[in-house]
């Protein structure tokens, strides 16, 4: 009989405490933090709650409009992003973001408060890290990275 664990929850594999930013900031002041950061999602808040997510793709269909730097954050993000909250099975919310095509999750505590962020990139680690420990080394022996 195969050794079957537990499902983890999605808080042991999100990126905790996420960058987040506010509705009313200027797109060009987003579009720094993400290049700073090296992220393409970025949760949106406002009043201290979650309203939308601010995507790579959200800004570069912005860039077509004129004076699109200039644009505040909360004109051109995603509203109502994919969230779940800390204790959600990790099966289930990678087979919600592949089925509609989410690029993240965004994880709230009972409270609306965003504590994590888990992405397509975040999930292409869980499955790499899943086959390494599933799957011998590659035909020289050594481990992949």
């Amino acid at each position: 009989m195969k050794n079957m664990k537990q499902m983890p929850q999605i808080q042991k594999v999100m990126t905790a405490m996420p960058h987040t930013i506010g509705a009313d900031i200027e797109l060009k002041t987003a579009q720094s933090m993400m290049r700073e950061h090296r992220i393409r999602h970025l949760p949106v808040q406002k009043g201290g709650k979650l309203v939308g997510v601010l995507t790579d793709r959200d800004v570069k269909l912005a860039a077509g409009f004129d004076d699109a730097l200039n644009l505040k954050v909360e004109e051109i993000m995603t509203d109502e992003p994919y969230t779940v909250t800390p204790e959600t099975p990790l099966d289930r919310v990678v087979l919600e973001m592949a089925e509609k095509k989410y690029g993240c999750a965004v994880i709230l505590q009972g409270n609306g408060k965003v504590v994590g962020i888990f992405t397509a990139v975040d999930g292409m680690r869980v499955l790499g890290e899943t086959l390494e420990s599933f799957y011998k080394p590659g035909p020289d022996n050594t481990p992949r990275k």
